[in-house]
């Protein structure tokens, strides 16, 4: 059987990863399945992401990788939406990942947005803090090797899904 392709799409919190999903999975061409890091946390208990936030947080994270690669490995493709960060828990994250999907398609997508515009999406939304981007930015995963690289910040979701697709996959 042939295994599934895996599309992480990496970037801070309101680069806009979750709109370019909803973008692809909105097409009839292909279809993901997808593993967020949002969902994955939401199945640890608030009292223990209380008590140690990065400890629960990076189980969860790796959970999800092997998650996709087992979607993968029946054939199925996935979109990752996450992060790639280096914290205790997940060091040295970027090779973590590469580990458990070494035989495994992955591509993996800077999905950039100014910082500013970040800051502005986090306060519009209100279920961010303000910095939250600048923050996680500073501790991504440095050298990490992306097959594209989408600008959110002056493309829409759906050109920057069309993008990816031209790109990845030559449709």
């Amino acid at each position: 059987m042939q295994k599934g392709r895996i599309i992480f799409l990496n970037g801070v919190t309101s680069a806009g990863k979750t709109s370019i999903v909803e973008a692809l999975q909105d097409r009839e061409d292909v279809f993901f399945y997808v593993v967020a890091n949002d969902l994955f946390q939401e199945m640890v208990g608030e009292r223990y992401l209380q008590k140690d936030y990065w400890k629960y947080l990076s189980e969860a994270i790796l959970l999800m990788y092997h998650t996709a690669k087992l979607f993968s490995d029946m054939g199925k493709h996935v979109l990752i939406d996450g992060i790639l960060v280096e914290r205790e828990g997940l060091k040295p994250h970027y090779s973590r990942l590469l580990e458990i999907l070494k035989d495994n398609p992955l591509d993996i997508v800077e999905v950039y947005c100014p910082l500013e515009i970040c800051r502005q999406r986090n306060i519009a939304r209100g279920d961010r803090y303000e910095n939250q981007s600048q923050e996680q930015y500073e501790i991504m995963a440095e050298n990490i090797r992306y097959s594209a690289r989408v600008d959110t910040g002056s493309c829409s979701a759906e050109v920057c899904a069309e993008q990816i697709m031209r790109e990845l996959f030559q449709l």
